[in-house]
C-alpha cells in the first residue's frame, strides 16, 4: 500500500509488516526529494552518479517523515552475491555508510539491534523485507537474477535460524516492488542458471531465439516457502518497476543513469 507524506514524499508499506508498531519499514519511490534529472527526484543511492549532497538530503528527508535519523541508515555494497552481513553493535560503530559508498559487500543483512535501519537499493531488483516478531529480528535481502540463482533469500532466511535462533515460521516477509515477468526478459544463459539452481516453471514464454521472462518474485517466494516461512505469512507486491518508470526508477526502463530506489526495516526500542 502506498502512503504520502510531507514534501511529496511517496513510500510503499507492506500491510503484514504494517501491523507491527515496534519496526519501521518502506519501500520508496521516486517521489519527493532534491535529486535533479535524470535521478530526479528521490534519488537514495550514493553509488548512482548524483550529486551525492542531493543524495544525502533525500535520504535526511526519508529519515524525517519516518520519525528517525538519517545517521540509522545503514548499507553495504551489493555485488548481486548471496552474503548475509551480521550487524552487531560493533559493526555499526564503524560504519558510515548514511553518508558514504559502503566498503563491505553484502546483498542480505540481519540485525537485532534497535534504531538501526537496514536498507538496500535497487531498480528492478527485488527487495526482501523480513521481521520474526518472536525473537524481534529484522533482515533484508537484495534479490537480482544472479542473486536469486545463488540463494540470498534463503541465506537470508538460514542466518535468521542459525545466527540469532529464530523459527522460520515465525517470520513476516514481503517481497517489494521489482520487474515483474511481464517486462523482465533475459536470455539463454540466465535460463539454464534458473532452472539448473532453482528448477522449472519461473521461465515463460521462451521463443525462438531461446528468450523468455523470469518470475523473480515467485523464484524468492519460493526460497521463502522452501526455508520454512508459512506461505501465509508472505506478501508480494504487485508493482513493476518496469512498468511504472514514473514511479520507480527502473534500470531497464532508464539506462545506466538511474537513481535507485531504497528499501529499509528498522527494529524500534520501545
Amino acid at each position: 500500500m502506498f502512503k504520502e507524506y510531507e514534501k511529496s514524499v511517496k513510500l510503499w508499506h507492506f500491510e503484514n509488516l504494517s501491523e507491527f508498531g515496534n519496526i519501521v519499514h518502506f519501500v520508496s519511490t521516486r517521489k519527493g526529494g532534491y535529486s535533479a534529472a535524470p535521478y530526479d527526484s528521490f534519488n537514495l543511492a550514493l553509488s548512482s552518479g548524483d550529486n551525492p549532497l542531493r543524495v544525502i538530503q533525500n535520504r535526511e528527508l526519508l529519515a524525517s517523515v519516518l520519525g528517525f535519523t538519517a545517521d540509522s541508515i545503514l548499507t553495504s555494497w551489493q555485488a548481486h552475491g548471496d552474503r548475509v552481513r551480521i550487524i552487531t553493535k560493533q559493526s555499526i560503530e564503524s560504519d558510515a555508510s548514511h553518508q558514504r559508498i559502503p566498503k563491505e559487500a553484502a546483498d542480505a543483512m540481519i540485525t537485532n539491534v534497535p534504531n538501526i535501519c537496514l536498507m538496500n537499493l535497487t531498480a528492478d531488483c527485488a527487495p526482501v523485507l523480513c521481521f520474526d516478531p518472536e525473537e524481534k529480528v529484522i533482515g533484508i535481502a537484495h534479490a537480482g537474477w544472479r542473486g536469486t540463482v545463488k540463494a540470498v533469500t534463503a541465506n537470508l532466511i538460514n542466518s535468521f535460524k542459525e545466527k540469532l535462533g529464530c523459527l522460520p515460521e515465525n517470520i513476516i516477509a514481503g517481497i517489494g516492488p521489482s520487474i515483474g515477468p511481464c517486462c523482465y526478459e533475459v536470455g539463454p544463459e540466465v535460463i539454464e542458471e534458473v532452472e539448473k539452481n532453482l528448477g522449472e516453471g519461473l521461465i515463460s514464454e521462451v521463443s525462438s531465439d531461446g528468450k523468455g521472462y523470469f518470475d523473480l518474485r515467485e523464484a524468492n517466494r519460493r526460497q521463502l516457502i522452501e526455508t520454512g516461512v508459512s506461505e501465509k505469512n508472505i506478501e508480494i507486491a504487485d508493482k513493476c518497476t518496469h512498468c511504472y518508470p514514473d514511479l520507480f526508477f527502473s534500470y531497464r526502463h532508464h539506462g545506466k543513469k538511474s537513481g535507485r530506489i531504497g528499501a529499509g526495516i528498522m527494529l524500534r526500542s520501545l
